[in-house]
C-alpha cells in the first residue's frame, strides 16, 4: 500500500540533498506570489516582459449575444463563412453558445461590432470581457515570461528545463502545482516524478509524436489485481487539451489523476482499484497547447501545415471517421477539419493505439473534458436525428454526474444531447467528426463530453484559482461515472 505521504516527505528530504535548492527559482515569492487579482496591468509592463504579444487581443471585446426570437441572428451566427448570409464581411470568432439561454460568445472588435450593429439594428447584447488583453494576461503565472535574452536573468524566470523539473520536484503533490496553470515542460515533469513515486500504479506511455515532434503521452494508471486477468478488466479514458485555448481541461485531467492517487492511498482496496484501469491523456494536442504558451493564447487547432501554405492546424475535434464530413473549405477557420478523416495526426495517434492495444484494454467509459459553458454533453454530435443506443441509460447516467459535481461545488452543469451545442440541429457539419461520437460509436459503452467552468464573464480565460475547485467537481463526477459502470452487468 502507498502512502503520500510516505512518499512527499522522504522525497522533499532527497531533493533538498541533492539540488541543495542551488536553482534561480524563488520559492519564498512561489509560496507568497498572487494569483489572478494580484496581476499589474498588461500597460504597466514593459512588452518585453509580456508572456506572449498581448497587443494582439488589445481591441478586441467578448460580447454575449441574445439570439431569442430572432432566427436570422442565430443563422448568421452559425453560418457565418458563407457570403451569402455574411455579405458584409463581419470578422468575429466564436465562443461558445448557451442552448438554454439562447445566447452566443463572440470576440469581435470594435470595426466589427459597429458592423454587426448596422446589419442588425434590434440586436441584443452585453460585453462580458471588455479588456481581453488584460484577461489573457491574468491567465499566465505571475512569474512567467516569454523566453527572451532581455529577461534571461529575472529571478522569476524558469532558466532551463532542469529548473522547472527542480521546482516541480519540490511542489509534487502539494496544492502549489495547481495554483497556476503550468506549461508543458512542467507538466511533463511532473508526470514524470509520479511515475518515478508511483512505478507500480503509474506508468508513463509515449504513443506517437506530433507533429512538431513533440511526445503524444497517455498515463497509464493500474493497481496490481492477481484474481483478475489485466485485460480482462474495464478502462475509462479521460481527456483533456483537444482544444489548446482550454487550459481548465489540462489541469483537471491532471488533477484527477492527484485526487485519483490520494484516494487509493486512503482505500486501496476500493472496488474501483479491482476492477477499472484508467488512461489519462493530460493533453491531446501538445504543439497546440505550446503554441498558446509561446504565441497565440486563444489558439484552438492542432499546429500541422494544411492544403494552404499560409494556414496551419487542423481542429482535432473534428478529424475523426465518424459521419465525418469537410465542415469548412477554409483551412484558416478554428473548425477546419482537413481534407480526410483522421488527417489531424493527434486523432490518427489515438486511434492507432487503441487498435494495437484492443485486447489490453476493454473501453467501457470515455470522457472528454473541454471548456466552457458547464454542460455534460451525451451523443451524438453530428446529428440530432439520430438515437443513441441506451439513450434513456445515457442520460441518467449524465444527471447523475451533474448531480455529483453539484453536490460537490453547489454549481449546474446542464445536461443536453452533443448536437444541440454542436448547432448541428441548425448545420450537421458542425458537428461531423467528433471525438464523442467516434468512441461511443466504436469504443466505448458510456461516453460523454464535459464542458468546465464557466458560464459567466471569464469564457476560455477562467483564472488560476478556479483550478481547484473545478479539479475537485470533476473529480466527483468522475468517481460517480466509474461506480456507475461498475454497476452496469454487461
Amino acid at each position: 500500500m502507498y502512502s503520500l505521504s510516505k512518499v512527499i516527505i522522504p522525497l522533499i528530504f532527497i531533493i533538498n540533498i541533492v539540488v541543495g535548492l542551488q536553482f534561480p527559482f524563488n520559492l519564498d515569492s512561489l509560496l507568497n506570489h498572487n494569483l489572478a487579482d494580484g496581476h499589474l496591468h498588461y500597460s504597466t509592463l514593459n512588452p518585453e516582459d509580456y508572456p506572449i504579444d498581448l497587443l494582439k487581443y488589445k481591441d478586441d471585446y467578448v460580447i454575449r449575444v441574445n439570439y431569442n426570437n430572432h432566427k436570422e441572428l442565430r443563422e448568421f451566427f452559425i453560418k457565418s463563412k458563407d457570403e451569402s448570409i455574411n455579405d458584409t464581411k463581419i470578422n468575429f470568432n466564436k465562443w461558445a453558445r448557451n442552448n438554454h439561454l439562447n445566447q452566443i460568445d463572440i470576440q469581435i472588435n470594435e470595426e466589427n461590432l459597429v458592423k454587426l450593429i448596422e446589419k442588425f439594428p434590434t440586436i441584443e447584447y452585453e460585453i462580458i470581457i471588455k479588456d481581453l488583453a488584460q484577461k489573457v494576461y491574468e491567465t499566465f503565472p505571475q512569474d512567467y515570461k516569454k523566453p527572451a535574452t532581455s529577461i534571461k536573468n529575472s529571478k522569476y524566470q524558469y532558466q532551463s528545463t532542469e529548473d522547472v523539473i527542480k521546482a516541480t520536484k519540490l511542489n509534487i503533490f502539494s496544492e502549489l502545482f495547481f495554483k497556476d496553470y503550468r506549461p508543458l515542460e512542467t507538466i511533463d515533469a511532473w508526470l514524470e516524478l509520479i511515475q518515478s513515486s508511483f512505478p507500480d500504479i503509474i506508468q508513463i506511455e509515449q504513443i506517437g509524436q506530433t507533429y512538431e515532434h513533440r511526445s503524444y503521452d497517455v498515463v497509464h494508471f493500474s493497481v496490481p489485481n492477481k484474481d483478475i486477468e489485466h485485460g480482462e478488466r474495464r478502462t475509462i479514458v479521460i481527456t483533456g487539451g483537444v482544444h489548446a485555448r482550454e487550459w481548465i481541461s489540462v489541469s483537471s485531467v491532471l488533477y484527477s489523476i492527484y485526487e485519483l492517487l490520494q484516494f487509493y492511498s486512503i482505500n486501496p482496496t476500493s472496488k474501483i482499484f479491482k476492477e477499472l484501469d484508467f488512461l489519462f491523456i493530460p493533453n491531446a494536442n501538445p504543439d497546440g497547447y505550446e503554441y498558446t504558451w509561446k504565441t497565440d493564447r486563444l489558439w484552438r487547432k492542432n499546429r500541422q501545415e494544411t492544403t494552404h501554405p499560409r494556414c496551419f492546424g487542423i481542429d482535432i475535434d473534428h478529424s475523426y471517421d465518424y459521419h465525418w464530413t469537410r465542415s469548412t473549405d477554409w483551412a484558416c477557420g478554428e473548425e477546419y477539419s482537413g481534407e480526410v478523416p483522421f488527417e489531424a495526426i493527434e486523432s490518427r495517434i489515438w486511434e492507432e493505439y487503441l487498435n494495437n492495444t484492443n485486447e489490453n484494454h476493454k473501453i467501457w467509459g470515455y470522457i472528454d473534458l473541454h471548456s466552457y459553458s458547464q454542460e455534460v454533453l451525451y451523443p451524438y454530435a453530428y446529428s440530432c436525428n439520430q438515437q443513441p443506443r441506451d439513450e434513456e441509460n445515457l442520460i441518467e447516467l449524465a444527471y447523475g454526474i451533474s448531480k455529483a459535481i453539484r453536490i460537490q461545488s453547489g454549481v449546474n452543469y446542464n445536461v443536453l444531447p452533443a448536437c444541440l451545442d454542436k448547432d448541428a440541429d441548425m448545420m450537421p457539419d458542425l458537428g461531423a467528426g467528433s471525438a464523442l461520437d467516434y468512441m461511443y460509436h466504436n469504443r466505448a459503452y458510456w461516453a460523454y463530453q464535459l464542458k468546465l467552468r464557466d458560464s459567466g464573464s471569464h469564457g476560455f480565460l477562467l483564472p488560476p484559482k478556479y483550478i481547484e475547485p473545478v479539479g475537485r467537481e470533476i473529480f466527483a463526477g468522475f468517481k460517480y461515472f466509474c461506480y456507475f459502470i461498475l454497476s452496469d452487468e454487461r
